[in-house]
């Protein structure tokens, strides 16, 4: 049976809804043999983005594989070595043998080679005999190129979570030498293989991409716009009449406004309150279906806030009542900063525990829709 409202997992196609130019856009891209980036809050879209551009370019006939590479769990550099050399080999090779064959042509020379002991005791392909070397990585960083001409049809490497990078011993090492194989790869090169570098950590991928420019000129960022609001309204109204029901527009527009159009949200907001109704769909089914929404995420929402300390807690309530110039002796005063230079440590340290982003060209916001929400409502008893 089809799921009326999708929350648990990427979609594509007829499920996508919105930003079908990015899609377009990223599509477009990685064709052209670019490399790019996307990074956006957790649960934004960044997924179900990949995947339709990768289904744009299916549509339109081009032949490539798809190599992910999740950087989630991983702390060291060695182990980021190894994982990418062997989603690259396991995206093109079924067999041991087969395994064998192109580790041993595509790393001849290399410390790291086919390991029959790790992929027979956990599925890992690859392994290293002696300490992974810088000449080493860049065999593995160019490895999709020289993959993709033994196999024919393009490589496109998807790292996510890759702001983890920097939880290695040596994440700027790693940077450097992907930025010089960028740097060198000839015209052939871009049209065999393209990374993509995928991350939910907004602050954290932005020291990396916009302050510390480490790819600079060679990495393109993919921005993902709001849903308009109209889109989601015609998703959710459509869903809603497969079932026979009917929601009334404004409660979908403060739908909307209260989830900032947060797709993912707004469908997992949904289904409850499809769950929950029969026919007309009122607004105390709404509020309930609130109170369940907010129930599910309450305990995250309480381990963020009693990780503060108490001036960052003061801070992010300056920041939820409007404030824009912390500085001033008047929001100092009010919410006890400080001083001026410690305000630019909460800023700071708001910044990369990925609660608040100071980058949007405005005034401060809150990553987290349903996050604000609750520490306006539930946490500091503010109206909304």
């Amino acid at each position: 049976m089809d799921e009326t409202f999708i929350y648990s997992k990427y979609v594509t196609g007829k499920n996508f809804i919105g930003r079908h130019n990015e899609a377009r856009a990223l599509a477009n891209l990685l064709a052209q043999g670019e490399n790019a980036t996307v990074y956006e809050p957790p649960k934004s879209g960044k997924m179900s983005l990949l995947r339709q551009a990768f289904f744009n370019m299916q549509s339109a006939g081009l032949n490539f594989r798809v190599c992910m590479v999740s950087l989630l769990d991983i702390r060291s550099l060695r182990d980021l070595v190894l994982r990418l050399g062997s989603e690259i080999l396991r995206s093109f090779c079924s067999s041991p043998d087969q395994l064998a064959e192109a580790a041993g042509e595509l790393l001849d020379g290399c410390a790291i080679g086919f390991s029959p002991e790790r992929y027979a005791t956990d599925g890992s392909i690859l392994g290293a005999d002696r300490e992974i070397g810088e000449a080493d990585i860049v065999r593995v960083l160019r490895l999709p190129y020289r993959a993709a001409a033994r196999t024919g049809g393009r490589i496109f490497v998807a790292f996510t979570e890759f702001q983890n990078v920097m939880l290695t011993e040596d994440g700027d090492l790693f940077c450097k030498l992907l930025q010089e194989v960028f740097c060198n790869r000839s015209v052939d090169d871009r049209n065999l293989a393209a990374y993509i570098f995928s991350g939910s950590a907004v602050n954290a991928m932005h020291d990396i991409f916009g302050m510390r420019k480490l790819f600079f000129r060679q990495v393109e960022r993919i921005q993902l716009g709001e849903i308009e609001t109209r889109e989601i309204i015609d998703h959710i109204n459509r869903s809603l009449l497969t079932s026979g029901k009917v929601i009334d527009r404004d409660l979908l527009l403060g739908t909307c406004k209260l989830f900032r159009n947060n797709i993912w949200y707004i469908n997992h907001f949904a289904a409850i309150c499809d769950s929950l109704s029969k026919g007309y769909i009122m607004e105390n089914t709404l509020t309930t279906a609130l109170e369940s929404l907010i129930s599910v995420h309450e305990p995250r929402f309480i381990a963020t806030m009693n990780d503060l300390t108490t001036f960052q807690v003061s801070m992010l309530k300056a920041i939820l009542c409007g404030h824009t110039k912390f500085t001033s002796t008047e929001v100092i005063d009010e919410f006890t900063l400080s001083s001026s230079a410690n305000v630019r440590r909460l800023k700071d340290a708001l910044a990369k525990k990925e609660i608040v982003n100071f980058e949007t060209g405005g005034a401060p916001e809150v990553m987290d829709p349903l996050f604000e929400y609750w520490v306006r409502t539930r946490y500091f008893g503010m109206k909304i």
